[in-house]
C-alpha cells in the first residue's frame, strides 16, 4: 500500500513546524513528534496522516504515491533523531541536542523541495545489501 503524496508533504510540514517551534520555544515540544513516530513505528499507522487523509478530495489512487516502507524508514531515522536530541537536551547537551533536531528539520524541509535524503540513505544501503550477497 503507497501513501498519496500530499499526506507525506503534510507530515513533513508537521514536523518541521513542531521541531523548530520546540527549538524556539520549548524544548519539550519536541516529545510530540518523538511520539507521533514512536507510535507510527510501533502500529505502522501514522497519526498525522491519518487525520490528513480527510481532507483529501480525490480518491487515493489519484494522487501521485509514495512508497510505504519508504516512509517507514524515513520514520525511523527521525525518530531516533528526535529521541536522541530529547536525551541530549536531557542531559544538558545543548548543542548535540540542537545538532540532531535540525538535521530532522533540514531533511524534512529538503523533502518537501523534492529531494528525499532518507531514500537516498536506503538506496545506497539496498545496494550495498545486494552487492554483499553477489560475493
Amino acid at each position: 500500500m503507497n501513501i498519496p503524496k500530499p499526506l507525506v508533504q503534510t507530515n513533513q510540514v508537521f514536523i518541521v513546524v513542531t521541531v523548530l517551534s520546540a527549538l524556539l520555544l520549548y524544548k519539550w515540544l519536541l516529545l510530540i513528534p518523538f511520539i507521533v513516530g514512536a507510535l507510527t513505528l510501533i502500529t505502522k499507522r501514522h497519526l498525522v496522516i491519518l487525520i490528513g487523509q480527510k481532507f483529501l478530495k480525490k480518491p487515493f489512487s489519484q494522487y501521485v504515491q509514495e512508497d510505504r516502507d519508504q516512509q517507514l524508514f524515513n520514520q525511523w531515522i527521525a525518530t531516533v533523531c528526535l529521541g536522541i536530541s530529547l536525551l541530549s537536551f536531557y542531559f544538558d547537551f545543548e548543542l548535540l541536542g540542537f545538532i540532531f533536531s535540525m538535521m530532522v528539520v533540514l531533511a524534512a524541509g529538503v523533502a518537501l523541495m523534492g529531494f528525499c535524503i532518507g531514500c537516498t540513505i536506503r538506496y545506497r544501503y539496498l545496494i550495498w545489501r545486494h552487492r554483499r550477497k553477489q560475493v
